[in-house]
């Protein structure tokens, strides 16, 4: 068991993801920009292995216009040495790692032109990881979409779509239950057909659920994932006090957190905190799970 968090570090002074408006577009400013994301991406990565952070979900935006025809510039081969260095010292801490692209990436979209342009922006992410030479337990995860007026149809175009993606892109996607349309449930279903993992947000489940049994819920989805997929990724969140349904919460929960750890006791599993102050948070847990059997701490 890992604890993580996503994409943005807020104690050591910078982001990574810095990005800049498309009419601006250059080479020499997407050299400098990804330079800047880079070099934060390494010294986020030793901030979290000096505090056993082991998980970490890199931002979509390491590589601004990467899938975007104006990008005619060969960032792989100019940054190959850079992201190869960067992997080897995710390899040497037994760290993993994710990715998640906006919800603007939808696969079983109607409209040939967004399904183009999620195809682009999932091969992108894909090669992020290759060139970090990641394991395939290095996930991209994703929603399975929008229901478009029928949802059963919207499945089947997932799965026409899927089965038409590259290998290397079949083999990192990770599928996640939403909050209002695609219940894990859906996902289970989804994952018998296409045998893609199933990655377990259980806020979106707390919101929308078939009140299944918890634990069925962690066994079902420990069954979606083999081997080469490493143990099961899941993303935890609670609900931000005086705000509408389904707002992450500003800090962790320790109670609710506590009980979640309880609950899902004896299954394993990596722990995306999806919490907005981020490391903050993924300290704090680390200081509930530093005893369980099953947490991870740095060699």
């Amino acid at each position: 068991m890992k604890i993580g968090y996503p994409c943005i570090n807020w104690s050591i002074g910078c982001k990574g993801d810095r990005t800049f408006r498309l009419k601006s577009y250059s080479e020499e400013k997407l050299i400098e920009t990804v330079e800047n994301n880079l070099n934060c991406l390494e010294k986020m990565l030793e901030y979290n292995f000096k505090n056993n952070i082991l998980f970490f979900r890199i931002t979509s935006d390491l590589i601004p216009f990467a899938s975007h025809p104006i990008c005619k510039f060969d960032w792989q081969d100019y940054f190959k040495d850079k992201f190869q260095d960067i992997g080897r010292h995710i390899l040497k801490y037994n760290m993993r790692i994710s990715m998640h692209p906006d919800q603007f990436i939808v696969l079983n979209s109607k409209s040939r032109k967004v399904v183009e342009r999620s195809i682009a922006e999932l091969y992108y992410h894909s090669e992020v990881l290759d060139l970090m030479k990641l394991k395939n337990d290095s996930k991209i995860q994703l929603h399975i979409g929008g229901r478009y007026d029928d949802k059963n149809k919207s499945i089947s175009r997932f799965i026409d779509e899927f089965k038409r993606l590259d290998d290397k892109i079949k083999n990192r996607l990770v599928i996640e239950n939403d909050d209002h349309i695609y219940n894990l449930n859906d996902c289970l279903i989804l994952s018998e057909k296409i045998d893609i993992p199933v990655l377990f947000d259980n806020f979106h489940h707390l919101i929308y659920n078939n009140n299944e049994d918890i634990r069925n819920c962690y066994k079902f989805v420990n069954e979606t994932w083999n081997d080469e997929d490493g143990i099961p990724m899941i993303d935890y969140s609670s609900q931000k006090p005086g705000s509408k349904i389904g707002s992450h919460a500003e800090n962790i929960d320790l109670l609710d957190f506590k009980n979640f750890i309880e609950k899902t006791e004896p299954f394993n599993f990596d722990i995306m905190l999806e919490i907005k102050n981020k490391e903050k948070s993924a300290l704090k847990a680390i200081e509930i799970i530093k005893n369980d059997v099953r947490f991870e701490k740095r060699q």
